[in-house]
This record gives structure tokens, sequence and C-alpha cells, in this order.
């Protein structure tokens, strides 16, 4: 089939909500496959999240699935955020400590399997559409890599057109299709909002009306950095309807599994690279035949993700290890689990010269993080650091980040402790409160009982100048 073809089937599906009964009835339980889209950068910015910028086709898809309300990643930096999501295991057990590309050359550590290498294994046909941003290339063993990832690619036609070809020609066999978005990244003009897309009708933002999220100023190049950075967005969400519309007229929607999540959060100061809310709290949509739409309230992990996949796949995990997170398809169609009641995080690089390893536990009332190298100034990222807003920002020592100072953005303690209820964006540091020191010593024991589980390499040995932060 070419590039036509393809096209011609996501015109036709445009004007069908569901696949004809036959070939539904035909598809049904033959398969059972896995489409997963991952977003670049991406905060919890979307029409269904009560962000009010256009994105029609993930709101739509979100009324059809599961919307999770606490979703959070594992960490808050592309390529080792997308081992968590690709492994079932947290950045310092995998071993995806920063970066992958260029100089900064981090990769999984030897013996660590990953969902492409599980499924191929197991009969799957496997592709990658678009970014990568992860290695070894050995552990990444997809079939195909289809719209090599180039510099700024944001042609979100051009990766429907992949996606779609890909699936179509699996024919019998299942199929595991990663598509990972540029968009919404921070690119070098205009977020690639320079140039028109084809298919895709740009929607162009007032800076004079876009919401500011809590951890900004309001300041106008702010304003204009946020305008461009939701027209990113909405040109995503043109993206991901083209591949469901697609996805509909072939009637592989009613045996595939579809989640839709961000690796980390918005490229702004007090997000991306951060454990604070802004930068771990993200959107995730899953959609699985047979589950009713619902809108849940657990809190779950990018860690869970790995998990959800094989249950549904009916392949099993790794032998040599287990794990850290737990599937999600029990909660598909219900509106929470009171028993996940906490997120973990892991932090150590983002670029190789950005070194500062933090950990952090997050209930639904606190957030606890530890600071394993609190003596040095917090880095900031290079794509943040080069952008509109923090050049604003940074050009004033006295312009807050948001509500915070700039002083306390750069130098943080070594424990960070907060009270959601009463400090939601996490201003007010408790930790040294003797009010709360029986708070304070329930997380830290629980995060350390987690890193002593996982092994986490900077429990012993490598911090001997903090190893009492968190002991109690």
């Amino acid at each position: 089939m070419d590039r036509r073809d393809v096209l011609k089937g996501m015109a036709g599906a445009a004007a069908m909500s569901v696949a004809p009964a036959a070939l539904a009835q035909a598809a049904k339980g033959r398969q059972r496959n896995i489409l997963l889209l991952i977003s670049d950068d991406q905060g919890l910015d979307l029409g269904c999240y009560g962000v009010p910028i256009r994105t029609p086709r993930l709101d739509r898809f979100a009324r059809e699935g599961t919307r999770f309300t606490q979703a959070y990643a594992a960490v808050s930096s592309c390529s080792p955020s997308r081992a968590v999501i690709n492994t079932g295991l947290y950045t310092h057990q995998n071993g995806m400590y920063g970066l992958q590309h260029d100089v900064h050359n981090q990769s999984l550590l030897p013996g660590i399997e990953t969902l492409p290498s599980l499924l191929r294994a197991a009969g799957y046909a496997t592709a990658l559409v678009g970014k990568k941003h992860v290695g070894p290339d050995s552990a990444f063993p997809y079939e195909a890599e289809l719209v090599p990832e180039r510099s700024g690619i944001r042609d979100v036609r051009e990766l429907a057109i992949a996606t779609s070809s890909f699936i179509r020609s699996t024919d019998d066999r299942p199929f595991f299709v990663t598509v990972a978005y540029s968009d919404p990244h921070r690119a070098a003009v205009d977020y690639g909002n320079d140039r028109r897309w084809p298919d895709v009708e740009p929607v162009v933002y007032d800076p004079r009306k876009v919401p500011i999220p809590s951890h900004l100023p309001d300041l106008p190049a702010v304003r204009a950095d946020l305008a461009e950075y939701y027209e990113a967005l909405s040109r995503l969400d043109s993206g991901v309807g083209m591949i469901l519309d697609d996805l509909a007229a072939t009637g592989r929607a009613d045996d595939t599994l579809v989640i839709f999540l961000s690796d980390n959060g918005r490229p702004f100061p007090g997000a991306k690279t951060n454990l604070y809310d802004p930068g771990l709290h993200l959107p995730l949509i899953v959609r699985a035949p047979g589950a009713a739409p619902s809108v849940n309230d657990a809190m779950v992990s990018w860690v869970d993700v790995a998990p959800t996949v094989l249950e549904w796949a009916g392949v099993a995990p790794p032998s040599a290890y287990k794990l850290s997170g737990g599937s999600l398809l029990p909660l598909l169609g219900k509106h929470d689990d009171p028993s996940r009641d906490a997120i973990f995080a892991s932090h150590d690089f983002h670029e190789i010269n950005q070194y500062y390893p933090m950990r952090a536990i997050r209930t639904r009332t606190h957030s606890y993080i530890l600071n394993l190298a609190s003596p040095l100034d917090y880095p900031i990222a290079g794509d943040v650091g080069g952008s509109p807003s923090w050049k604003a920002i940074s050009a004033d020592p006295s312009i807050p980040i948001g509500k915070r100072t700039q002083a306390a953005y750069l130098k943080r303690d070594a424990e960070e402790l907060y009270d959601l209820a009463r400090d939601p964006d996490e201003l007010v540091n408790v930790a040294a409160d003797p009010a709360y020191a029986s708070i304070k010593a329930a997380l830290a024991e629980r995060l350390h009982a987690v890193r002593a589980e996982t092994k986490d390499p900077w429990l012993a040995g490598q911090t001997d100048p903090y190893a009492h932060v968190g002991k109690h």
C-alpha cells in the first residue's frame, strides 16, 4: 500500500466513529495489539485536563478510555523517562542516568530487557515511529524504525503515514508500535511553528490570553513562549487524531490497547528536570477494548506502563529481576484504587554536566524530596536556559520563578517536605518544622525502603557526605 492509499484511508476514517460491524467482529479477540503514543515535554496541558487549549482529538480519546488524574513520570528528563517507560524500572535501576544522545552518552545497563525486545521475541511486529533517544540499539531491537529521528521533525502527517503503513503491513501478526513525537518539545525556532505542516490547520494562541501555570511569572516573554508551546500541542493533537482515525478504519481499534502519555514536564523553568509537581504530574489516557470509559484518581507511575503492556500481550516479564511497577489494566474503567497512594521519583543527570541526584516520594497529601548533592546549584537544562522565558526571568534576580524566588530555586535544602493541602505549589519547606517530624520520618522511611529494594547505587558509597539525609 502506498502513501496515497494510507491518506485515503485516513480521510475516510474521519467520518466514521467505529469500524464496520463485520470487520470489528472479525478483529475482536484475534490479536492483542499495542499502540504507545509519547508526547515530548508536555505538562498536564490538554482540554480534558481543564486547560483552555484546543485538543479535540485527545479530549475525545479521553472520553473513550480511562483518563488518569494522578499520573506521574518517575523522572522529568527525556531519555531517562523513556527508559523507565520501556523497562518498568527506575532510572537508577536501568542505568539510563541521563540523556542518551551526543556527548551525554547514557545507556541501559547490560542485561536490562525492554518492551521491544520482549515483545519481538514473543512474535510481535515492533516499530518505532519518530524519536528514539534511548540506547543501546541492541536493547531496542525494533523490527522497523520509521521516520528516523532528525532535528526538529514536526510533520505529524508523516508520522501518521508511517504508523498506519506499518500497522496495515502486519497482517496476521500482533503489533507493538511506539509513536514518539517531537511536539511540543522546544524547537530552535518557535516550537516548529515557523512553517505550515501538511493537513494541519494551525491553532494560533494570543499571548495576552494564554493560561499561565503557577510555576511561571506573568511576563510578556513567558506569555509569548507559552503561546508557541500551546500551538505545538494543538498540532500534536491533530497528528494523534490521524493515527486513531486510521486505526478505526482498519478495524484494529477493536483489538488494540492505546496508551497516550508525555515523557516529562513542560520545557519551562520549574517543570522539566524537577521533581516538583509540574515536572512529574502528566497526562495519561489508556483505552482498551472492553473497558468502560472512566476518570481514575489512583496514583500511578510510568514504571507501571511496561507491566501493563506485558500483561495485555500475555508476555512474561524478565525473569532475572522484578519490575518496579504494576499493571494498570485492573484500574481501567474504574475511578480509584486506594492502595495506590504514592509514587516515587528518581533523577541523576539531565545533560552530562548537570549532575544533581534527587529521590522523592509523593502522596496525596505530602511531597518529600532528597537532594543528594544539595551543596551544588540546581542545574538549568540547556533548552530551558536558552528559552525566552528563562532569559527574561534571569535578567533580574528579583523576578520569581512563579511564586518561588530564584535563589530558592537554584540553592535547595538537602531535604524538602511540602504539605500539599496547604501548599500545593510546594513553596514552604517544612522539613525542619517539629510539627511535621512524624510525617517526615514516615515518608523518609518509606523512600529509604524503596531505594534499598531497588538497589539504588546512590544509597551507599557515592553519597557518604549526605548519608544521614533521610535516615531516621
